[in-house]
């Protein structure tokens, strides 16, 4: 894909994340295997390096051998950046819900101590 011209907008913050993304993703693919795609190898260190905290709200954390199986869709032994992107959404759902969880834990104890109606 050919870059486009210097007149366009700056890139907005969903946009810079998006691009994170996909420059992170191929931090990890291309270095072995198809450039494009990701091995286990690669699927590992790319969630120990780039998702150590996240990947832990999801509630059942599972190995690396049971995320790859249940990724590669079509049982090539690699996965492509569609395939990880589905990790990738799991996980950011996962690490919103918990993040709501841990907001509502506040909150309770906020009502706790300030008035108890029955």
């Amino acid at each position: 894909m050919s870059k486009t011209s210097q007149t366009q907008e700056p890139l907005s913050e969903l946009e810079r994340a998006m691009n994170v993304i996909i420059d992170v993703f191929h931090q990890y693919s291309r270095r072995e295997g198809d450039r494009d795609t990701l091995t286990k190898t690669e699927l590992k260190l790319m969630i120990e390096k780039q998702l150590a905290n996240y990947l832990r709200n999801v509630k059942d954390k599972a190995t690396i051998d049971e995320i790859m199986k249940d990724l590669d869709i079509n049982k090539d032994a690699q996965l492509s950046f569609c395939e990880v992107m589905l990790l990738i959404i799991r996980v950011t759902i996962a690490t919103h819900e918990h993040l709501h969880e841990v907001e509502d834990q506040q909150q309770q104890h906020k009502h706790q101590h300030q008035h108890h109606h029955h």
